[in-house]
């Protein structure tokens, strides 16, 4: 009986602990995807373990497109060990402030909303970690800082146990910004 009171608080405080993107509605500056994911952009990033160990360093070179309202995301990783990698996703509006994505390494399709400064992005990964691949499950947060600049935070988990966080910082170069 004390098992079962212990999870249902247990239960209770994850579910009451979530963060919802409507939260951020009133935040500036508005983000929308297809004015910020559009032309070159430079990102910068790491790969921080359960500990706290920053166990990867890497830059990405973006260039996104948008046609027909369809968004392409062409990714070029080089990490600091010199292994590089490439990702290219898909995106689609499906409603107001509602995306859906796919790319080559993306396990089924990845799911994001939208809401003022924000984008709440979930999907599987399939990740190679010395030569096996894992699939494990990102909540992937972006919050647009201002015209140039937009902060993403990644939680990955497996099973649901907390794995680390991604940390990336993307700049969009000036000539893009006008500044």
């Amino acid at each position: 009986m004390k098992v079962m009171a212990l999870i249902s608080v247990l239960l209770f405080l994850v579910g009451c602990s979530s963060v919802s993107v409507d939260q951020y509605k009133n935040e500036k500056p508005v983000l929308s995807l297809e004015d910020y994911l559009n032309g070159d952009l430079d990102a910068y990033g790491f790969f921080q373990d359960r500990s706290g160990l920053i166990v990867k360093r890497f830059k990405v070179k973006m260039k996104a497109t948008w046609v027909n309202g369809v968004g392409t995301l062409d990714e070029d990783f080089v990490y600091s060990d010199g292994s590089t990698s490439k990702r290219i996703w898909t995106l689609k509006k499906t409603g107001p402030g509602k995306y859906i994505g796919t790319a080559g390494d993306v396990i089924g399709t990845a799911e994001g909303e939208v809401a003022g400064n924000a984008f709440r992005w979930k999907y599987t990964l399939d990740l190679p970690v010395d030569g096996k691949n894992y699939h494990v499950q990102f909540d992937d947060w972006m919050y647009l800082m201002d015209d140039g600049v937009m902060l993403n935070k990644s939680k990955m988990s497996k099973f649901g146990i907390y794995l680390g966080e991604v940390t990336l910082t993307f700049v969009k170069p000036a000539k893009a910004t006008g500044k």
